[in-house]
């Protein structure tokens, strides 16, 4: 972000329903130190919403909002979008046309969690990076194919800035604080906030050291791993995997067994199937799609196995999955009744 030029810097968060309020609160909160510190109003912020009023975010608790059409003659430095779970459901047309209008005016569109969606989707990311959640990440890079993905905490790409959501907003407000004002002021916001570590841009959301299994795998486990995570739309034989790895089928099923409670073809199944869910909850690709998609050649051994996993068919749990509700885990493991 360049230095600000003039005051008061505007910013405009636009939310949608079920939005993230741990990841809205941490983007603005370096921009509230920054003016109790500096003593000035010199960052203004308004929380938008279509329809304006009370719009529930995920945990249950109401953000009160100002409508969409009170701001739109509106000028703003930096606009972001603020979306989580089923952000097609709520990218619209005169949304849509508000964000090409501010584009016009040369404000700064931004995302937080799956904001990016709205802006892919309004036809605002062309020839641009993003990044979104990383459950969310198979879907975008599916649905939108010819937009740079990254799984990076957060992305500046110019005028087109996105952040994973999460402690991540946080961060990813103080570098535009430090590119705004400097390093001494985003870093006096960063201890107010004790935020003792502002990870650069560049930063993973999960970084490969310490994924999945922490410190406590083996090499061999960790190298497995990351090789199946490599090749989920076509599955590597088993005994591939153990060729690169450098053991055998047997240590590796050992090995498995130890750390991670299930067989290496168990485990690539299943993080398959997991794939498979965030794509079937989160599109409107084709079943047989979604299949392949997830390294199933058939689609009724796909409906099988993810019935298994799930408790349910992936055509039902396209239609139960997108249901937002306060506390969900991903991936969601339901037991069969």
């Amino acid at each position: 972000m360049k230095r600000i030029s003039q005051t008061p810097f505007k910013i405009l968060i636009v939310v949608t329903p079920h939005f993230n309020m741990a990841a809205t609160m941490g983007f603005v909160d370096p921009f509230r130190v920054a003016n109790y510190l500096d003593g000035t109003s010199r960052f203004r912020w308004q929380i938008v919403s279509e329809r304006g009023g009370p719009c529930p975010a995920s945990n249950g608790i109401e953000l009160c909002t100002i409508p969409l059409a009170e701001v739109h003659g509106q000028r703003s430095d930096i606009v972001i979008v603020s979306s989580s779970w089923a952000p097609e459901m709520h990218s619209s047309t005169p949304l849509h046309a508000a964000l090409w209008r501010w584009a016009g005016q040369g404000a700064t569109l931004g995302a937080l969690d799956t904001g990016a969606f709205i802006l892919a989707q309004a036809g605002l990311l062309k020839g641009k990076r993003a990044t979104v959640h990383y459950e969310h990440i198979d879907a975008f890079g599916e649905m939108y194919p010819d937009i740079g993905l990254s799984e990076e905490l957060f992305v500046f790409d110019g005028n087109r800035i996105s952040c994973a959501g999460g402690s991540a907003a946080v961060d990813f407000a103080l570098n535009i604080l430090r590119g705004a004002l400097g390093d001494a002021q985003a870093n006096a916001a960063a201890r107010y906030l004790f935020h003792p570590c502002v990870r650069p841009a560049g930063s993973l959301q999960n970084a490969g050291p310490i994924e999945p299994l922490g410190n406590t795998a083996p090499r061999a486990v960790k190298r497995a791993i990351a090789l199946m995570e490599k090749n989920l739309e076509t599955p590597l034989p088993i005994a591939e995997i153990c060729d690169a790895t450098g053991i055998s089928h047997r240590q590796l099923n050992r090995l498995f067994q130890t750390y991670v409670k299930k067989t290496p073809a168990l485990y690539y199944r299943d993080i398959r199937l997991d794939r498979a869910r965030g794509l079937v909850t989160q599109t409107e690709m084709a079943m047989a799609q979604v299949a392949l998609a997830s390294g199933f050649a058939s689609q009724v051994h796909f409906s099988r196995a993810y019935r298994d996993r799930f408790g349910l068919p992936p055509r039902r749990d396209r239609i139960e999955g997108r249901v937002p509700f306060e506390f969900r885990a991903w991936p969601l493991h339901r037991k069969a009744k």
